[in-house]
């Protein structure tokens, strides 16, 4: 508990304010939540101010911030996403853990390290936070994104592959250990099966029905939302598998419901405010005072995460025909450990496995790693400018996992480039198709795909900051290129791009605000729209007109 206080309210009142001043203090700098909460966390923690040394109220609003945001992320993913996704998640996430674990253990055995702490270490250095990764693509709304469904996919399998391997190393150091072993690995996969079917099972038969009757108030519908968030993941991690496996279950138990918009959109704000004591949580468990002899074999294995993971992340995705970019994005969210490596560390010093100067390494390795990772996936689509030119060697000359522009099976003779197909622009879409014009619509969220291409416009996948993506559009058939994406920094990028590639058409970007009319015409937008503007300006218009 924390013993500065005299009651937990007040204890929880100090550390909210705290986190408040240090988060606007970052904020001013234009530094990342997640780091400054982690330094929340630090200060808090006995190797700074000693106010919290094991504090179960913290604990617990973590671990519902956690249950809370990969519900969420399961409500995002439907059945048919799952089906696609399943293959290449398996293979990246399966060949990262084997390539981070191999090369892991000789960098320790070259370290110095004897064979049984090399192993812990190596494996440690294996897994990523989904937690803080999950956090950081919602942050930037890159969830739905190519690269973020990759992302997510293997990362749930690396929260399975950390269940097997703490299975397995319990069993290491026990008499009978290929019995055990065996045993414990069979039970789990029996379970897991068993959890899977009665979910499913659920899914077919009552969760539909019964979400029909609590929505008629909702208030009752975000409570059983929470209640069957929480209750998966307490039951996967009683089965065995972690909680954060058992909480992304139960959200694609909802996924394919008309509810999940609905249930989502009034979950983040909570999700938010209980992952700021996930990472409050995570800086206080950091023993600062172990950290100084381990700081040189730190350096060299946190630079071994932070470019190696992403790299052989790069490499399977090339090889299986995915872009470079995507490759690139996908692979910046393996470059840190994971708060489950602290966990290992902690279970191996608990089984006499590896001595606390190993756990003082693992912890510096994920302080250093975490917040690195952090600003690399923050700047993501700068980094990529930068390194794009080295890039080739990971992608095939035919992508054919991406299909762009002409390979989408668009029409040689497209008039309108119009990217982002939401409520926005899949109307305009309509509008244009119906006046005669022949539409590309360009999305990056591979699901809106799908559902748009049942139109008699063609829709692919693509982004709009990518300029090596709009390199292979049918620019110089198309009199307009339109963008119905209101973000400022993109509307930039797609500017630059089409300037940097020599388009000699007409450009509309779209805008949430006034303000940004005459920049964006700066950059080279010949018309900007501002939605909410423009029609309320149309609705006077007509009104005036019918008088």
């Amino acid at each position: 508990m924390i013993s500065t206080f005299s009651d937990v309210f007040t204890e929880i009142a100090v550390l909210l304010l705290l986190a408040a001043i240090i988060g606007a203090i970052g904020v001013r700098l234009r530094q990342p939540l997640i780091v400054a909460f982690i330094v929340v966390g630090i200060l808090v923690g006995p190797s700074v101010l000693g106010w919290v040394s094991a504090n179960d109220q913290v604990d617990l609003l973590a671990k519902l911030g956690i249950a809370l945001l990969l519900f969420v992320v399961g409500l995002k993913l439907d059945l048919h996403i799952i089906r696609t996704m399943g293959p290449v998640a398996l293979a990246t996430g399966l060949g990262q853990v084997i390539f981070t674990s191999v090369v892991g253990y000789f960098i320790a055995i070259a370290l110095g390290m004897a064979p049984v702490t090399a192993l812990y270490v190596a494996v440690a250095l294996t897994f990523s936070s989904t937690i803080i990764i999950v956090k950081l693509l919602s942050d930037k709304r890159e969830v739905d994104a190519l690269h973020g469904r990759i992302a997510i996919g293997f990362l749930i399998i690396q929260d399975i592959v950390v269940v097997l391997v703490m299975i397995g190393l319990t069993a290491l150091g026990e008499a009978s250990d290929a019995v055990s072993l065996g045993r414990e690995a069979l039970e789990v996969l029996v379970k897991g099966g068993l959890f899977i079917a009665i979910i499913g099972l659920l899914m077919r038969y009552v969760l539909t029905p019964l979400l029909h009757q609590l929505a008629r108030s909702p208030e009752l519908l975000v409570l059983f939302a929470i209640a069957w968030a929480v209750a998966l993941g307490a039951a996967g991690a009683h089965l065995g598998f972690s909680k954060e496996v058992g909480a992304f279950l139960a959200g694609v138990s909802l996924a394919s419901t008309p509810y999940r918009e609905a249930i989502g959109a009034r979950l983040v704000s909570l999700r938010d405010f209980l992952l700021l004591f996930f990472f409050i949580d995570l800086g206080a468990g950091l023993e600062l005072g172990t950290l100084g002899a381990q700081v040189m074999p730190a350096i060299l294995l946190s630079l071994f995460v932070l470019i190696g993971n992403p790299l052989i992340v790069m490499a399977i995705l090339g090889f299986m025909g995915y872009r470079k970019r995507t490759g690139f994005l996908a692979g910046l969210t393996v470059a840190q450990i994971s708060e489950f490596s602290l966990i290992l560390g902690a279970l191996g010093l608990s089984l006499g496995h590896i001595d606390t100067d190993t756990m003082g390494l693992i912890t510096l390795v994920g302080l250093i790693t975490i917040s690195a990772s952090t600003y690399m996936i923050l700047y993501s689509h700068t980094l990529y400018e930068w390194v794009a030119p080295w890039l080739g060697v990971f992608e095939r000359k035919q992508a054919h996992r991406e299909k762009a522009g002409s390979q989408t099976g668009a029409e040689k003779d497209i008039d309108v480039i119009l990217f982002g197909m939401g409520r926005f622009g899949s109307g305009i879409a309509q509008e244009l198709q119906q006046r005669g014009h022949r539409v590309l619509g360009v999305d990056f969220d591979p699901n809106l795909v799908r559902r748009q291409n049942g139109h008699e416009y063609a829709v692919c996948y693509g982004d709009a900051e990518d300029p090596e993506f709009l390199a292979t559009l049918p620019l110089e058939q198309a009199s307009w290129v339109l963008s119905s994406v209101r973000d400022l920094s993109i509307s930039f990028a797609l500017l630059q791009g089409l300037r940097d590639y020599g388009y000699s058409g007409k450009v509309a970007v779209t805008t949430h605000s006034q303000k940004n009319t005459e920049p964006l015409k700066k950059a080279g937008a010949d018309y900007v729209l501002v939605p909410y503007a423009d029609a309320a300006a149309e609705a006077v218009d007509h009104l005036f007109r019918q008088a």
